[in-house]
């Protein structure tokens, strides 16, 4: 996978997105697809290519390795009830900065990853869950899963910036479907509201940057008829 996003530590890296080439191998048992033919059966990796595409694009990493390992974290995360697919056990992640060094050598990290060296963390919400994928300083990388005819109530974030990625096909985003594959930027102070109108969890990825601060979530209460969105970005 080619493409542009944010990466590295220097003024001129974070203000211009830099070309970058990612590959990633994903261990998992074929045998249940082979037999039956269905793509929930296996990965679907055109979806798998936008998935991880919004991670590099709307992290905006200092470091490769943190890069890296928030590709890792999230192949390897267990599959959501909107989103079947097989549990992925192993994955190798290689990540590339292709002009950093102006074409003398091009500085590439290489990791290797399986299921068992990640917990997940997930914590319980009151519309629903929140799998913690991965942290650092700089960023967080979350699934957030809203249970079946549950709100997640229109809120505002002070001090962080945040960019969603719907997974799911059931969501209503400020009181009107959005479809999977959509994403959203959401500026300091801009409201936002999902509700699962299904009788499935739907989820979203989340990437906040600085990562999650609980106090900075403010519920606000606007009308859902007043609620606007951002520019969507198709991912999938």
């Amino acid at each position: 996978m080619r493409f542009d996003c944010i990466v590295g530590l220097f003024d001129f890296e974070r203000n211009t997105p830099q070309p970058v080439e990612l590959d990633v191998t994903l261990h998992f048992d074929t045998r249940a697809a082979a037999r039956e033919g269905k793509l929930t059966s296996t990965v679907d990796y055109s979806r798998v290519l936008g998935e991880l595409r919004f991670i590099l694009v709307a992290g905006r990493f200092r470091l490769l390795e943190s890069a890296a390992e928030a590709v890792a974290a999230w192949l390897l995360a267990p599959p959501s009830d909107d989103v079947p697919r097989p549990h992925v056990e192993r994955v190798d992640v290689k990540l590339s900065k292709l002009v950093a060094l102006s074409g003398a050598a091009v500085p590439t990290l290489e990791i290797h990853r399986q299921r068992s060296d990640f917990k997940l963390v997930t914590e319980h919400k009151s519309f629903g869950f929140v799998d913690v994928i991965f942290e650092s300083r700089e960023c967080g990388v979350y699934r957030e899963r809203i249970s079946p005819k549950t709100v997640l109530p229109t809120h505002v974030h002070q001090h962080l910036d945040e960019s969603e990625l719907v997974l799911g096909d059931g969501l209503l985003l400020q009181g009107h479907p959005v479809a999977a594959g959509l994403a959203h930027t959401w500026p300091r102070g801009f409201p936002h509201r999902y509700e699962n109108v299904t009788e499935v969890e739907q989820s979203f990825m989340c990437i906040d940057r600085p990562a999650f601060i609980p106090t900075d979530e403010v519920e606000v209460d606007v009308p859902v008829e007043k609620l606007t969105r951002t520019e969507p970005t198709r991912f999938f």
